[in-house]
């Protein structure tokens, strides 16, 4: 029987960073202006797998927010209430409402610890009443859903394999799904029409290091720790009957766009990395002294740093460079033109820099989380775009390489690198 890792109770305190708490009386006031989605579209990412039946609890959840300390009460107020719901119909034998009702509920109280930047006793608890839920959810999903443990050090890193509905045996192409900061394994895969599994992918959601669960199990971010991680995941993938090994492709969102990068330039098994919403600027100044100052504040925290001026002079080692060039597998990367978080000339670099085939997309207008633009409605949509490169390259599709600039018509502008 495998190890299972347990939550450790870190007594470091929270990270201390002066802007986050010179500004937060700021935060309060723009949260009370802009509502929750002020420094990005949480609330879209977070209900956008839970379907239609979400939206209400979204919209609750956004009339209640007006300063930071709301978030978690929220969204745990709407945990709680879903989980409830999942009991009833458990015990009245709808097995399908149980199943949705703990879906959302473990979302939500994975949306309840995003506040929590150390391991205290608030965010341990969420994390486990959102693993709790989540196993009942698996338990009745309509494909197959299992928790992977996959051996990293001494350790093992977090995960969910899910397999396509209907999967009767057989070699499957699989996608290592690589989430962004501020978001978690357990909202990679819809809880209906997921766009990988319907393309006959199985998906591997991975909290990699310093990603949610895995800070509270020791495994923290560092660039070594990500070098590592393409070699643990793809040693487990190929343990498994299910998984077709010439056919081990990786996606990254956000900050797992520089995640995955890493991952993909020192593992040959992964045969296509996608990209999508940067943040592949070195040292990541941007972000981190010109953004809200949560990002860097939740950034410490992943690290496992609590000393401002410890982090800075981490991140300064934090950067493709280095790396991108030793990628010679296909290669996408889908940016938004005025990206607030990590300026487009170091994706472009960075795409200069793969050796292997590669496009890059760039949405006008779009900022980091690529899309809510006419570039995105009018042209190809962006996750599906993702989606259905991944499935051409397992496919063996030949592309060529491409500079696309999507303009606000739709209309695809392309040239040659």
């Amino acid at each position: 029987m495998e190890r299972i890792p347990q939550p450790i109770m870190d007594k470091r305190g929270e990270p201390h960073m002066k802007r986050f708490e010179d500004q937060r009386w700021v935060l309060d006031n723009i949260v009370r202006a802009n509502g929750i989605d002020w420094d990005q579209p949480r609330s879209i990412y977070i209900s956008g797998p839970c379907g239609m039946e979400g939206q209400a609890d979204i919209h609750g959840i956004r009339e209640r927010v007006k300063k930071m300390a709301d978030i978690a009460p929220a969204f745990e107020a709407v945990a709680v209430r879903r989980e409830a719901k999942a009991k009833a119909a458990e015990e009245a034998g709808s097995m399908v409402t149980a199943r949705d009702n703990y879906f959302m509920s473990a979302v939500y109280w994975g949306a309840a610890q995003w506040p929590y930047d150390q391991n205290d006793e608030e965010n341990v608890r969420c994390h486990l009443k959102k693993r709790e839920n989540y196993t009942k959810y698996a338990g009745l999903a309509d494909h197959k859903v299992e928790a992977a443990w996959i051996p990293f050090k001494d350790t093992a890193l977090p995960a969910w394999l899910h397999l396509p509905p209907n999967y009767n045996g057989g070699k499957l192409p699989v996608i290592i799904n690589v989430p962004g900061m501020d978001s978690y394994k357990e909202i990679q895969t819809a809880l209906y029409g997921d766009r990988f599994l319907n393309r006959g992918f199985a998906v591997l959601n991975i909290d990699g290091p310093g990603q949610y669960e895995s800070p509270m199990l020791g495994i923290y971010f560092s660039v070594d720790n990500w070098v590592a991680t393409g070699k643990a995941v793809c040693d487990w993938l190929a343990k498994r009957p299910e998984i077709d090994m010439s056919r081990v492709v990786l996606s990254g969102t956000s900050f797992g766009t520089f995640f995955g990068t890493i991952a993909t330039a020192h593992e040959p098994r992964i045969s296509a990395c996608a990209v999508i919403s940067v943040c592949h600027e070195p040292g990541c100044h941007t972000i981190f002294q010109e953004a809200s100052p949560t990002f860097k504040k939740r950034f410490m925290y992943m690290s496992g740093i609590t000393d401002e001026a410890e982090f800075d002079k981490m991140r300064q080692g934090m950067t493709w460079e280095g790396h991108a060039d030793k990628i010679k597998a296909p290669y996408l990367c889908v940016a938004g033109e005025f990206d607030e978080l990590s300026p487009i000339e170091h994706s472009k670099r960075l795409v200069a820099a793969v050796k292997g085939p590669k496009r890059m997309v760039v949405y006008q207008e779009s900022r980091h989380s690529v899309g809510n633009v006419p570039a995105a409605n009018l042209g190809p949509f962006p996750p599906i775009l993702v989606a259905d490169w991944l499935a051409d390259r397992v496919a063996g599709k030949p592309f060529p390489n491409e500079q696309w600039y999507v303009r606000g018509n739709g209309v695809i502008d392309k040239k040659p690198f």
